[in-house]
């Protein structure tokens, strides 16, 4: 039980170096390494509510370190949050089986694993445009519906969707998202204790230190480089690994 307890530390800390680098929170990678551990018999509730504290963590140090740099931009930011924020608070308040929990789960860690093999960044010189409101409400509030029944922040759907729509380059997607994440993160939270009740926190303060050295380290690091392709592709298969074993557990 101690050697397992220690490998899912060095997990987290992993996987927040990694996400922090590209200014995320890193709940899909945490949720991961949660559900290949004896912790996946927690349930959802402990798993979401555990993954959003981790992403509070991370996305802030992340949001500080981006922000240092000029990199943020509120103008782009809050069109997305304001119906994240309550989509995401609804959403988590729901109950759901844990078949269908599971089933949600493993799909995310899918499409997670995925973003981190072939969605690579484009760092073009071409000026950035302004997205629509409309856009920008309706897209916050579907990421946000994702974040409170999965139970993640949502910068892995929208960094993606900034870049690719030429809404940010990649250091202002990272700034935004990391934002994104951090308030997301809160009205899970709030939205799931208020519905359930707020879980024990037994376990959070070595795997909050966990994090918090990642995220600071790989925050820091993102501002000048991506990490290794090497290491994404490590880190997809640790995602695959998870989705499988929760699909397993459904069938």
């Amino acid at each position: 039980m101690q050697l397992e307890f220690e490998i899912v530390v060095f997990g987290l800390f992993l996987m927040s170096l990694l996400y922090s680098s590209v200014g995320h929170g890193g709940a899909s990678g945490y949720l991961a390494i949660l559900s290949l551990s004896i912790y996946a018999n927690e349930g959802d509730l402990w798993l979401k509510q555990y993954a959003w504290f981790l992403n509070l963590i991370v996305a802030g140090i992340a949001f500080l370190n981006y922000k240092k740099e000029g990199f943020h931009n509120f103008g782009l930011s809050w069109p997305f949050l304001v119906t994240s924020i309550p989509f995401t608070f609804f959403a988590s308040s729901l109950k759901i089986s844990n078949g269908g929990y599971n089933l949600l789960l493993s799909l995310f860690l899918i499409f997670a694993a995925w973003k981190l093999i072939l969605g690579k960044k484009r760092d073009t010189e071409s000026s950035v445009a302004t997205p629509k409101l409309s856009h920008a409400l309706l897209i916050g509030g579907l990421i946000g519906l994702i974040c409170g029944f999965v139970g993640i922040g949502g910068g892995i759907l929208l960094s993606p969707i900034l870049i690719i729509n030429g809404w940010a380059k990649p250091k202002t997607a990272a700034a935004t998202s990391a934002v994104f994440i951090w308030f997301n993160s809160v009205a899970g939270i709030l939205g799931s204790s208020i519905s359930n009740h707020l879980v024990a926190l037994d376990n959070i303060t070595p795997f909050a230190l966990a994090v918090l050295l990642g995220g600071f380290v790989g925050s820091k690091y993102g501002s000048e480089n991506a990490p290794q392709n090497s290491i994404r592709y490590l880190l997809s298969a640790v995602l695959l690994i998870a989705a499988s074993k929760r699909i397993f557990e459904i069938l």
